[in-house]
C-alpha cells in the first residue's frame, strides 16, 4: 500500500529523458515509445541517406527523434516536424531548443493538412499500424505531392504491412524499394519521378 498516493502520482508524471546519437530528448507518458527510441526508428535512421543541404519533413514526429536526427544530418537544410498531437509538437519543440538545433521547426498538423505547399528532398515517417488503409494512401499521395522530383519518402512500418506498402508505393510512386526488412520492422521508400 502506498503511503501517499499523490506523491506516487507526482513521481510517475515526471518527464522521461532519452539519449540517442548525442541528443537529449525529453518525453512523457502518452507519447509513442517514451522510455527509449523504438527499434523501428533506429532501423530507419540506420538506413536513411541525406545530403547535408536536404530540406526534410518528419510526418508524425512524436517528441522529435527522427526530425532532430535529420536536422543534424542535413545542417545546411531545414527540417519540419509535424504531428497531430499537440503534446508531441510541444515536446519536439522543447527538444529542438534543448539540443540547440536551429535548422528545424515543429508545427501541429493532421497529416499534411497545415503544411504550406513546398517541396521537400526527404520525407520520413514511422507509420502507425492502425490508422486504416485510407489514411495510409493519403500519406502516400500527400508525400508524393510535397516531394521535389527525385525526392524520397522513407517509411518504417511493422513487417506485416510490407505487402500493403509494396502495392501502395507501386500504385502511387510507380515503384517500391525495400531497404531493410527485419523480423519486426521494414524500412522502405519511394522516389518521386
Amino acid at each position: 500500500m502506498l503511503n501517499d498516493p499523490t506523491d506516487y502520482n507526482r513521481k510517475i508524471r515526471q518527464d522521461l529523458l532519452v539519449e540517442y546519437q548525442g541528443l537529449k530528448l525529453h518525453t512523457t507518458w502518452g507519447l509513442f515509445s517514451p522510455r527509449a527510441i523504438d527499434d523501428g526508428s533506429r532501423l530507419l535512421l540506420d538506413h536513411l541517406e541525406l545530403a547535408t543541404t536536404d530540406n526534410c519533413l518528419d510526418l508524425g514526429c512524436g517528441y522529435g527523434v527522427l526530425g532532430l536526427c535529420m536536422a543534424k544530418m542535413a545542417p545546411q537544410g531545414h527540417t519540419l516536424m509535424i504531428d497531430k498531437d499537440f503534446v508531441a509538437v510541444d515536446y519536439a519543440e522543447k527538444n529542438r531548443r534543448l539540443n540547440r538545433i536551429e535548422n528545424a521547426s515543429s508545427m501541429l498538423s493532421n497529416g499534411f493538412d497545415q503544411v504550406p505547399v513546398q517541396q521537400f528532398d526527404t520525407i520520413v515517417s514511422n507509420i502507425p499500424a492502425k490508422v486504416g488503409k485510407e489514411m495510409l494512401y493519403i500519406y502516400l499521395f500527400d508525400a508524393l505531392r510535397y516531394l521535389k522530383p527525385g525526392g524520397s519518402f522513407y517509411i518504417v512500418t511493422i513487417t506485416g504491412l510490407r505487402q500493403f506498402f509494396k502495392r501502395g508505393f507501386s500504385e502511387v510512386f510507380g515503384h517500391y524499394e525495400k531497404i531493410k526488412q527485419g523480423k519486426t520492422y521494414t524500412v522502405a521508400r519511394g522516389i518521386k519521378p
